[in-house]
């Protein structure tokens, strides 16, 4: 039978867990085995919500330039659409940052897309 020279390996990812586990509940931060599924599970729920963090932002954004829009006159789709046919190709990240703290640079954006919008129509109707 060979040899095993493993070395420090198995003290290593011991200790690696344990300190993951700093400041669990009771025996989940001194006692490997349970230290381990403690520290499994707690990965789990952040590679969950690294997704979630990325749909919050999203509806967050989409709240704040729909709330922006609405008080130009446009509703939040009406608005996408009209920068989509003006060419602006700006993020809803973008979008929703000058909603919040530069209120004329939107209101300019506005502009545009009703003078886009009304384009349309005219070019529709006739």
């Amino acid at each position: 039978m060979p040899r095993v020279k493993r070395g420090n390996h198995r003290l290593k990812k011991r200790k690696r867990v344990l300190a993951k586990a700093k400041g669990y509940y009771l025996a989940k931060s001194k006692l490997y085995r349970y230290a381990r599924e403690a520290v499994n599970r707690a990965d789990q729920f952040a590679y969950i919500g690294r997704r979630l963090k990325k749909r919050d932002f999203r509806s967050l954004w989409i709240t704040r330039i729909s709330a922006a829009a609405r008080s130009h006159g446009l509703n939040y789709s009406r608005f996408i659409h009209g920068l989509k046919d003006a060419g602006i190709d700006l993020n809803r990240k973008m979008l929703a940052d000058m909603a919040v703290r530069d209120p004329k640079g939107f209101e300019q954006l506005a502009a545009k897309v009703k003078a886009t919008l009304a384009e349309a129509e005219a070019g529709a109707s006739s």
